[in-house]
């Protein structure tokens, strides 16, 4: 297994982690959400990122890993939306939200591994500013999408918007946990 793998597998623990916890504490609550919402918690975490790289510091004590952890859980939860039936049960037990999450990760994990492969690991090389900025990106892209009615004539979909954010997001977890980034 690679070294990138190792790190990947890690950040997407504590997410879990977090995911689950919070699972037992909320329920499913999220299950309400909208895309439109989901796009624009995500775009939050996204904007007071920015905020945090442009100011230095915050008044909120989450800092800018909290917020990628929490537009890693976002990401997932949007996928998770997408692949659910409308008008299905809100409700789901706590081992099937963490179905669902180990699902939806492995699929970003999946998209991560292929990218990889052709893109050399770039990411490595990229600033934290960038995946705000691009996660900032796709975002307002999904926006646009939703109001397209969810049509696109040659463009990826939400659901692979929502994995490019997650991946961004872990990414910028790994630089930071490996000191590249200040947190």
């Amino acid at each position: 297994m690679s070294s990138t793998d190792k790190q990947y597998d890690a950040a997407v623990r504590t997410c879990r982690a977090i995911f689950l916890q919070k699972t037992r504490d909320y329920g499913t609550s999220w299950r309400v959400l909208r895309t439109i919402s989901i796009a624009d918690q995500l775009y939050i975490k996204a904007r007071r990122i920015r905020t945090l790289q442009e100011a230095g510091s915050g008044k909120v004590g989450e800092d800018k890993a909290g917020e990628f952890r929490a537009m890693v859980n976002y990401g997932v939860i949007g996928l998770i939306q997408l692949s659910i039936e409308p008008g299905a049960a809100e409700e789901l037990t706590v081992d099937e939200a963490c179905s669902y999450y180990d699902d939806k990760v492995a699929l970003a994990r999946a998209t991560m591994t292929a990218k990889n492969h052709d893109y050399g690991e770039a990411w490595r090389e990229m600033s934290q500013e960038s995946f705000a900025d691009l996660i900032l990106m796709k975002l307002l892209r999904i926006r646009q999408i939703v109001a397209n009615d969810g049509k696109t004539l040659v463009s990826e979909g939400i659901d692979s918007n929502y994995i490019d954010i997650i991946n961004y997001s872990l990414f910028a977890l790994i630089l930071i946990d490996e000191g590249k980034h200040t947190q």
